[in-house]
């Protein structure tokens, strides 16, 4: 079995999500990260802006479908390369890497001079790297998640008009989480064409037509042959675990 797809995969909970991707493109969106683990004693958790994917084999998925939902895409790596998408980089508990990205994150995550590019550089940085074992928040609750296993690869947007980060206080404030993720979708989203799609996942064999219907009726704007290619695409979750 290869260690890894030639394919990075997104999945979520909801078919409206997937409707809505398929339709706009991926929408970054403030997600916590924890940074206590970098040695913070007042500050746990900051959010960046992200839309996350993994590299996980299709014989593996089942476990990271099970967390993150069965609705989903998986998009050829070709593409994620051509739009500045990273492998993140994973640190393990007290290793000199870990020191490191610690002292990084302690000497520019307050500075004042937060406008200055090498500033936003680190935090660009920081945003790809994670520690091999964490928390990451669940419905407002950590949850402990072995990271290393999921393969991630992220898009972080660089955009003047996108706040490189935000802190918890911030995040916890609705109604300006609201306007920074509109901030993400007018600035940022991620755009891909049907030529670029190797997978559309749907949980059961009967939601595939509820998603060639939409296909049909809001992607018509695609010239013909590239939508039969992505109605080729669409598979059942419960179809691949019949033979994996």
């Amino acid at each position: 079995m290869r260690p890894r797809s030639n394919t990075l995969f997104h999945f979520t909970k909801s078919e409206v999500i997937l409707f809505d991707i398929l339709a706009n493109g991926f929408w970054p969106r403030y997600c916590l990260e924890d940074i206590e683990w970098q040695g913070f004693k007042d500050l746990e958790f900051v959010a960046f802006p992200m839309v996350c994917f993994c590299d996980i084999p299709l014989a593996r998925i089942s476990d990271h479908v099970g967390f993150y939902g069965s609705y989903g895409l998986g998009l050829t790596k070709e593409w994620a390369e051509k739009n500045n998408l990273n492998p993140l980089m994973y640190a393990s508990a007290g290793s000199g890497l870990s020191s490191c990205v610690s002292q990084i994150m302690i000497n520019t995550l307050g500075k004042e001079e937060a406008g200055s590019q090498a500033i936003k550089e680190v935090r660009y940085l920081i945003a790809h790297t994670k520690p091999t074992v964490g928390r990451m928040m669940v419905d407002g609750q950590p949850v402990e998640k072995e990271f290393y296993q999921e393969s991630e690869w992220r898009y972080v947007p660089i955009h003047e008009n996108v706040k490189t980060h935000l802190r918890q206080d911030a995040f916890d404030d609705k109604e300006s989480l609201t306007e920074e993720h509109e901030k993400t979708k007018e600035h940022a989203s991620l755009k891909f064409l049907p030529s670029d799609v190797a997978y559309v996942f749907v949980p059961k064999d009967s939601d595939i037509p509820n998603i060639i219907n939409f296909m049909q009726d809001k992607l018509d704007h695609y010239p013909n042959a590239d939508l039969k290619v992505l109605y080729s695409r669409v598979i059942s979750l419960e179809s691949i675990n019949r033979d994996i």
